[in-house]
């Protein structure tokens, strides 16, 4: 008997089967994980603009208030009383994904040496998965997440 080493057309077809049943699981599972550290980057990432703001009023960074301003795919860290009449050669963008929305607070002031805060309330992100963080802005300026 002279049989030759290798595989049946049977066992590949079951190996591809098997790989494709693999991925086709997988995939849905990593999509979910990667709007989920979308969500938590996003937030994390916006808390540290809206401390930044904060630390830059409280030192009277370049004598002038900061703010952060929130719009579509976008935070914003500018320096001055207001956006519209911001100077805009000390912006910091922030891109935010795709995946994530932002509802809440549009537009938070820090002002000058006190770092209090124009406004109250708070920023909810929301995932394309329904998942959300909440960034919390009290009276004396404390940013919570």
């Amino acid at each position: 008997m002279n049989r030759s080493a290798g595989f049946t057309l049977l066992e590949v077809l079951l190996s591809v089967a098997i790989i494709g049943m693999l991925v086709g699981v997988s995939i849905p599972v990593y999509e979910s994980f990667v709007r989920r550290n979308d969500l938590g980057l996003t937030a994390q990432s916006l808390t540290a603009l809206l401390r930044r703001a904060e630390t830059y009023a409280r030192a009277a960074n370049y004598d002038d208030a900061w703010g952060v301003e929130m719009q579509a795919g976008t935070a914003t860290l500018f320096r001055g009383t207001s956006f519209a009449s911001r100077n805009t050669a000390y912006d910091e963008a922030l891109s935010i994904p795709a995946s994530v929305s932002s509802s809440g607070l549009t537009e938070v002031q820090f002002a000058k040496l006190t770092a209090a805060p124009n406004t109250t309330g708070s920023i909810t992100l929301t995932s394309t998965t329904s998942d959300t963080k909440t960034i919390t802005i009290n009276s004396e300026g404390t940013i919570d997440y």
